[in-house]
């Protein structure tokens, strides 16, 4: 698939569309798991009333804006780019901290449309004193992203749309990411789509491979979501599939680096050496913050994957999926 209109100076680089959450982190005694029937270093999917009960049950806790997507926008402005994020929040104290959050690191946030009923998303997480974290997520408003929820004009005005394979649940979300894909192309944009989990792959395999066929020209996943993607054993064989359907696909694969593939070349990225790994969240989102933020630049496909694997190595060197130091400062060049 190809961008299909002239294009006019994009305002932004890259335009995001994911999961709005806003992570709450807790340090709690190893009895609250106990008390509060929490599965030690799970995640799990929860609903509102359970959502709300934990919530209250917290005692002091930070919170920030979290998501897929929204980190690896976070990532394009820490790295010097220009990033818009779109994803849907009510109305309430947690949605007005998202949309803080993101605008203090410069970010501009669309919410989306009016939803007094359901709660903005969020992701509990306590800490144990043994550094485990236990995390309880409640998707609630976020996951019911439709067109009306779409900043058409944002899209219009970025150079690469990305889209986060975790929204990709409910119908109106699927709708959703056709609409944003079919005005990015009618406006000579680039769409790309992150897998986000094998286990949502799985789920939804024959909507993503038609999505891949009809609107992805940029494809990131890690290994195990391109398997799971082409039901094979054999990455190759995989890859080998991709490339006969999409203009260029980013395969992570942890330690190993990243496999860049087009219809024409096979480029293989080194990861950057970390010292200590402390906390793998957020790797592959930084990681596609650091590859959008060079190819926006018309860097080759090699240094884009270079820069995204110096942004995924900052990331898991801390606890926290976001960076906390510029990344810009961390480029050859920055």
């Amino acid at each position: 698939m190809t961008a299909q209109g002239a294009a006019t100076p994009a305002k932004f680089a890259v335009v995001g569309i994911g999961n709005a959450l806003v992570d709450v982190i807790a340090h709690v005694a190893e009895d609250f798991l106990t008390e509060n029937n929490l599965s030690k270093g799970a995640m799990t999917l929860i609903e509102t009333e359970r959502a709300m009960e934990l919530y209250a049950a917290l005692g002091m806790a930070v919170e920030m804006s979290g998501g897929s997507a929204a980190n690896t926008m976070v990532g394009v402005a820490s790295l010097g780019g220009s990033a818009c994020y779109i994803g849907k929040v009510n109305h309430d104290d947690l949605g007005d901290v998202f949309g803080h959050d993101m605008r203090a690191v410069g970010v501009p946030f669309s919410g989306g449309g009016v939803d007094h009923d359901t709660p903005t998303g969020r992701c509990i997480i306590v800490v144990t004193p043994d550094a485990e974290r236990t995390m309880n997520t409640y998707l609630g408003v976020s996951s019911s992203l439709c067109i009306d929820d779409l900043d058409d004009e944002a899209i219009a005005s970025g150079q690469v749309l990305y889209m986060e394979g975790y929204l990709f649940d409910r119908d109106d979300a699927k709708a959703a990411f056709r609409h944003a894909a079919d005005v990015a192309h009618a406006n000579g944009r680039q769409v790309s789509l992150t897998l986000s989990d094998s286990f949502c792959v799985d789920r939804h395999r024959d909507g993503f491979r038609a999505l891949v066929d009809d609107c992805v020209d940029i494809l990131f996943g890690n290994a195990a979501e391109l398997l799971s993607l082409y039901e094979t054993d054999s990455l190759d064989e995989a890859i080998a599939a991709v490339r006969q359907r999409c203009n260029l696909t980013v395969i992570t694969k942890g330690a190993a680096g990243c496999v860049i593939a087009t219809a024409d070349e096979l480029i293989e990225v080194a990861a950057v050496p970390v010292e200590r790994v402390l906390d793998t969240t957020g790797a592959g989102d930084l990681f596609a913050a650091g590859f959008l933020h060079g190819l926006t630049l018309g860097k080759p496909l090699g240094e884009c994957g270079a820069i995204g694997a110096i942004a995924a190595a900052e990331v898991i060197s801390h606890v926290g999926p976001r960076p906390l130091v510029e990344l810009r400062t961390l480029l050859p060049d920055g």
